[in-house]
């Protein structure tokens, strides 16, 4: 039997991921105390269930300090249990909470603020985050995106354990909180002084082509790909179910997306389950700040790396 424990801050997604988990097939239980998971965990095996997911969280009060506790004693009966933990920054759950007018859970008047509800539930679930063997930051994510994330870890197939999840992302829109490796390709050619290929993104033919001419590129594939393949094992001889691989270039659109694409195929190619997320690509398209409109005057073209200069503004 798999037995998921769902959990997180409040305005993150679990009643997305509630809804999808129900979609595919398993048997879904909303706002378990934490003191009734290991009866209902045997409750399932008797019925002899194999896909069960229970949601914990905020709304059991204190009595959710109890929850890595209790995930022990589900053990003890021998029953392995997984907790996919969602989280979200301060400024998407305040925006969420405005958007749904929803109370918040631990709201309460002498608290304050939304923001303060927020942060006492953050101090409240420390330590469950911390048990947690996946963590999914949902700030920038739609539902379909939120889906898409979770049919990676949902999914089964016959080859290795570990379930990896490759997020695309820009450096000016930040790191993502949930990756356990990140690398940098700013180093590579930027399709982004290209006016042909501006507009697209890395997923586009013309632009794989363009960032694959690049001398460095297959040099530094090589690299990760060997790294990655050295590195996966030891996280699954550890225990670790998921892992979350950042790639990243300036603005996320077109060097991070590319590499990210040939780095999960390659993972796939070796029977790993792999799903891909790409952050930024819908972001601003580099028309709101003073480094696009410095951009859009420079005449850039594939010339080599050496001569590679901007012409100085008119």
């Amino acid at each position: 039997m798999r037995f998921i424990v769902l959990t997180g801050t409040s305005g993150a997604g679990k009643a997305t991921a509630f809804n999808f988990f129900e979609d595919i097939g398993y048997r879904a239980v909303d706002n378990v105390p934490p003191r009734l998971l290991p009866e209902l965990a045997r409750s399932c095996q008797l019925e002899e269930l194999d896909k069960v997911l229970a949601v914990v969280d905020s709304r059991a009060g204190e009595s959710v300090r109890q929850l890595p506790a209790m995930l022990d004693e589900v053990e003890k009966q021998g029953i392995k249990a997984e907790m996919l933990f969602l989280d979200a920054s301060d400024d998407a759950l305040i925006r969420r909470f405005k958007e749904t007018r929803r109370p918040h859970p631990i709201f309460r008047t002498s608290a304050g603020s939304v923001l303060d509800a927020i942060q006492a539930e953050r101090r409240l679930m420390s330590d469950i985050l911390a048990r947690a063997d996946k963590s999914i930051d949902t700030s920038n994510m739609s539902p379909l995106d939120l889906r898409n994330e979770l049919s990676g870890i949902a999914g089964s197939g016959g080859g290795p354990g570990l379930s990896i999840t490759i997020v695309s992302f820009g450096f000016k829109h930040g790191i993502p909180i949930d990756a356990d490796l990140i690398f940098d390709v700013r180093f590579l050619i930027n399709p982004h002084y290209v006016p042909a290929l501006k507009p697209l993104t890395g997923l586009s033919p013309e632009v794989a082509h363009y960032i694959h001419r690049d001398p460095l590129t297959e040099p530094f594939l090589k690299k990760l790909v060997d790294f990655v393949d050295f590195t996966l094992p030891q996280y699954a001889r550890e225990g670790k179910a998921y892992l979350t691989i950042g790639i990243g270039c300036t603005g996320g659109r077109h060097r991070s997306v590319t590499i990210a694409e040939v780095l999960a195929a390659s993972l796939r190619g070796e029977g790993f389950r792999v799903s891909v997320f790409h952050r930024d690509t819908d972001r601003d398209r580099g028309n709101n700040d003073q480094l696009s409109v410095i951009n859009d005057q420079l005449s850039i073209t594939e010339t080599p790396r050496s001569e590679r200069r901007p012409k100085p503004l008119k």
